[in-house]
């Protein structure tokens, strides 16, 4: 669709209802239809086709706070999973692509998903109302037929939201493949929403890679010899995902085990800890992160809702990392070795790369862990 089909469309009647009754005024752009969600705010700077493509956000509508999104368009090499998740994406001004990467626009690439937009809102303000009221159901209306802001509200309001609720499942793939079947050291990844990123480093980092599902019987895992097993980033609520603690909890101590996100808040929950819901949550690439182990600072990517409780860490679990906004907890260690995890992605796409070397401290422990 070109932007000037797009402009004949701003006169269409679309928003987002918020469930405490606000609503933000726009013109749509992607896939039109309806979408209920969970409205939270990313403030990365860049990288949108990585962040519409990181399954992390599957149930949510995405508002990115940089006002001008679409300039350098999509690629394929730059998606960081197999579709979109994300129910729906806000914007304040959307752009045409010019850049000799581009092979299509970020409007082609949510229409073609199925996945609604929503465009010329203010997001400063919406970001801000975020900010006080904290994250919030909603309604996206970009259809033809009308619909009145009152019944979008009570659709909200309404709506199940992401609590209690095992998304996990949801994106996870359905059959294992191999995603590098060269290297020194055999990692398992568990799906529960994975970024191609972290697979990506990990084949960087000399280890042979595969990918199962967020399901898998412990004895499958186990029987694939792995040296190591890595707990995968992922959306929505990790109490729900009470499989994959089961499970976790079922390999500590057997094999080496790398969480990263969901997989951190996974890890924590098979050792005894609890989470509890962040008031807007993280989202961005822009988080400072203090390592407790040395005292250096890293600026981290993020995207999550949920947090370990500091004051449910049983005695077995180390903190090793908090964020210097909130001091919430960003990374533990099991004190006999056995697990570790962070909060943040190091794999980053989009974002900094201080945390990469974590890759290298997993290697080292599947090094350590050999017979």
């Amino acid at each position: 669709m070109t932007m000037a089909e797009l402009r004949r469309r701003r006169e269409r009647a679309a928003y987002l209802a918020l469930a405490d009754g606000t609503v933000f005024r726009g013109w749509s752009f992607g896939a039109p239809r309806d979408q209920l969600g969970e409205a939270v705010f990313n403030t990365g700077m860049t990288g949108y086709q990585e962040i519409v493509s990181d399954p992390s956000y599957a149930g949510q509508f995405v508002t990115l706070t940089a006002p001008e999104i679409g300039n350098y368009g999509c690629c394929f090499e730059d998606r960081e999973s197999r579709g979109l998740f994300l129910h729906g994406l806000v914007v304040h001004r959307l752009n045409e692509p010019s850049n000799f990467r581009s092979e299509q626009s970020l409007s082609e690439l949510l229409r073609t998903a199925g996945v609604p937009g929503l465009a010329g809102v203010d997001t400063r303000s919406l970001t801000l109302h975020l900010r006080e009221h904290g994250t919030q159901k909603a309604y996206l209306h970009v259809e033809d037929t009308p619909l009145e802001p009152a019944e979008a509200i009570r659709r909200a309001a309404g709506w199940e939201g992401l609590d209690g609720q095992d998304y996990a499942s949801r994106v996870s793939v359905t059959e294992p493949y191999t995603w590098n079947s060269s290297g020194s050291f055999q990692v398992v990844v568990i799906d529960f929403g994975v970024k191609y990123n972290i697979l990506r480093q990990l084949a960087a980092a000399d280890c042979r890679v595969t990918v199962v599902p967020a399901r898998p019987p412990v004895g499958e895992l186990l029987a694939r010899k792995p040296d190591g097993i890595l707990l995968s980033n992922g959306p929505a609520d990790p109490a729900a995902v009470t499989y994959a603690v089961d499970h976790i909890r079922e390999l500590l101590g057997r094999v080496p085990l790398f969480g990263i996100c969901l997989g951190h808040q996974l890890l924590g929950l098979a050792a005894g800890a609890r989470t509890v819901r962040l008031k807007f949550g993280h989202h961005g690439c822009n988080h400072p992160v203090r390592d407790l182990r040395t005292g250096a600072v890293e600026i981290t990517s993020q995207n999550h809702n949920f947090a370990l409780a500091a004051d449910s860490l049983p005695e077995q679990l180390e903190v090793t990392h908090v964020n210097l906004n909130d001091g919430t907890v960003e990374g533990i260690r099991f004190r006999d070795g056995s697990a570790f995890s962070v909060q943040y992605h190091p794999e980053a796409a989009p974002g900094p790369h201080d945390g990469s070397g974590l890759f290298e401290e997993f290697k080292q422990r599947m090094r350590e862990g050999r017979p």
